[in-house]
């Protein structure tokens, strides 16, 4: 009976004993006050247990205030083998009305804080060192014309340790907006206080004529603060989320100009450049590689025009596609367009290429203005292949007249003479015989034969060396025909041919170009038609011996 009297007693003393964690207090406070109208403060609310993130109800702030991000945080401390728990809410309020405003009482399971009275200040009152955080932002200018680059750059200023945060980029409609380059990270001081300054670039172009409204950059993240904790002798540094946001800004933009023409393009300074060797030998069929640059200060690559060429029948053209960027150097927004390409003449003279000009809008004269390539003379010289061969000749070798010589001579001509004879009729008579019934002879006589050039030009092919193939066929037709052959002749003397010359001059200068099918391309040359030889011809037909 004593014993269980006694084991009653103790469960009853280790009852009472244990520790009962129920929720006692709420308190409730504030980063600032008095707080500025717009611009976000933290509201933070501890309870002293662990308690449901639902149980808090913050409708009552939407009143007077606006309502941001919400954290929550637990945390729970043992000390001398007594356990404490602590949830912490902390919110972002930004005042909507300067004056006396009050932060009513925050109530958790029936428990509640007391109210807060917050002092609100008109905005610009409260001095920007006196800030951990705040963002700057300006415009390059306040007045524009459609389509002309504006930059808008951002400044964020922090005076505390940045733990986490986005920078969100202005929202603004009927323009294009898009961020310049990366992050500047630097540092400035403002009032003899250090700040670590973030600094971002963006592009604004506007699409139409009229007011643009921007509504100015925001930030949101988390800062580390130094706090102390229940009174204690050290300071900790806590997370604390913070917002801030840039003042809006306005711009008007003008129409394009009535007097204009050309292709609008709007900049500070337009400059056209080019890869141009002087001096320079240019033959037929050897492409010419023109690089030719556009820059322009203060505008996206977007808004330049393409480039084009006007060339004489004599030149065949093949562009590559344009390559475009836009970066930033000396802290100008510069726009390049880059436009190469491969011009091959058809045929040899005196050429000028002429001026290439680009018109362009100045904004700072309010001017049309033009970007201009003087004209260039060239001179174009045949093919080396086009060349005439030297033609053969039978020198005779003079004789003394006197002494036994001549006549020896004479007899040894005579006799090689009749020689030569007979030995071409025996070689007539044997085509004769073996030419089949019905075959035009003068065809079989006048059969393409392999020669030197044909076997270079099949080589080059093969090897996909067009410029080397491209010399062989006219070494290789000029040969056949007995004059001087360019490209325009040969592609003119059948159809098969012009489309093998321009599958040779796709694969080598276009930037599209496909595979070249070998063996139809020499197929089509082999097949060729003879030119017109260069002499009249008789108009006799070939004695046959019958």
């Amino acid at each position: 009976m004593v014993i269980r009297r006694f084991l009653t007693l103790a469960c009853l003393a280790l009852c009472l004993s244990a520790p009962a964690y129920a929720l006692t207090k709420v308190e409730t406070s504030v980063d600032r006050n008095p707080a500025i109208q717009g611009e976000y403060l933290v509201l933070s609310i501890k309870a002293d247990d662990d308690v449901d993130n639902a149980s808090l109800d913050t409708s009552g702030l939407l009143k007077d205030f606006i309502v941001g991000r919400t954290s929550v945080s637990r945390s729970t401390q043992i000390m001398n083998f007594d356990a404490s728990k602590e949830t912490r809410w902390q919110i972002l309020l930004a005042p909507k009305q300067t004056g006396t405003v009050i932060i009513p009482a925050m109530t958790i399971d029936n428990i509640s804080s007391d109210p807060i009275e917050l002092k609100v200040a008109a905005p610009g009152s409260q001095p920007e060192q006196m800030k951990n955080l705040f963002i700057r932002s300006s415009v390059s200018t306040e007045t524009a014309y459609v389509g002309q680059l504006i930059t808008y750059k951002v400044k964020l200023y922090l005076g505390v340790e940045l733990q986490r945060g986005v920078l969100s980029a202005p929202n603004v409609e009927g323009a294009q907006l898009k961020q310049l380059g990366e992050d500047v990270d630097g540092a400035e001081i403002i009032d003899g206080r250090r700040y670590r300054v973030i600094e971002r670039t963006y592009s604004l172009i506007a699409d139409e004529p009229g007011t643009l409204s921007l509504s100015g950059a925001s930030f949101s993240g988390d800062v580390l603060v130094e706090s102390s904790r229940r009174g204690g002798m050290f300071s900790f540094n806590e997370s604390r989320p913070m917002q801030a946001k840039a003042a809006p800004s306005e711009i008007e933009v003008l129409p394009i100009p009535a007097g204009y023409q050309g292709d609008w393009l709007v900049s500070d300074l337009v400059v056209l450049k080019e890869d141009w060797k002087k001096d320079a030998q240019y033959q037929v069929g050897v492409p010419i590689t023109r690089n030719i640059s556009l820059l322009a200060s203060n505008a996206d690559d977007t808004s330049l025009p393409s480039i084009s060429l006007s060339l004489p029948d004599s030149f065949k053209v093949y562009p590559e596609k344009p390559q475009r960027k836009t970066y930033v150097r000396d802290k100008q927004v510069v726009a390049q367009l880059n436009q190469t390409t491969a011009i091959v003449p058809t045929q040899p003279g005196s050429y000028t290429l002429p001026e290439i000009r680009i018109p362009w809008w100045n904004s700072r004269t309010q001017k049309q203005e033009f970007a201009t390539l003087p004209a260039r003379n060239i001179s174009v010289a045949p093919a080396s292949a086009n060349q005439e061969s030297p033609q053969l000749t039978t020198v005779t070798p003079q004789s003394d007249s006197s002494g036994l010589w001549p006549a020896i001579s004479a007899l040894f001509a005579l006799l090689w003479l009749a020689t030569s004879l007979l030995w071409y009729r025996h070689y007539q008579a044997y085509r004769y015989r073996a030419t089949p019934s019905g075959a035009d002879e003068g065809a079989t006589s006048h059969a393409p034969k392999a020669t030197d050039a044909l076997r270079q030009f099949e080589i080059a092919c093969r090897d996909g060396k067009t410029g080397d193939a491209l010399v062989a066929l006219q070494r290789h037709m000029s040969q056949q025909a007995g004059k001087p052959m360019t490209l325009t002749d040969i592609a003119a003397l059948s159809y098969d041919l012009d489309q093998a010359i321009q599958a040779i001059q796709r694969q080598g200068y276009s930037p599209d170009g496909q595979g070249l099918e070998v063996e139809k391309v020499i197929t089509a040359v082999k097949n060729a038609p003879k030119a017109a030889p260069h002499s009249t011809q008789s108009a006799l037909r070939p004695l046959n011996p019958l």
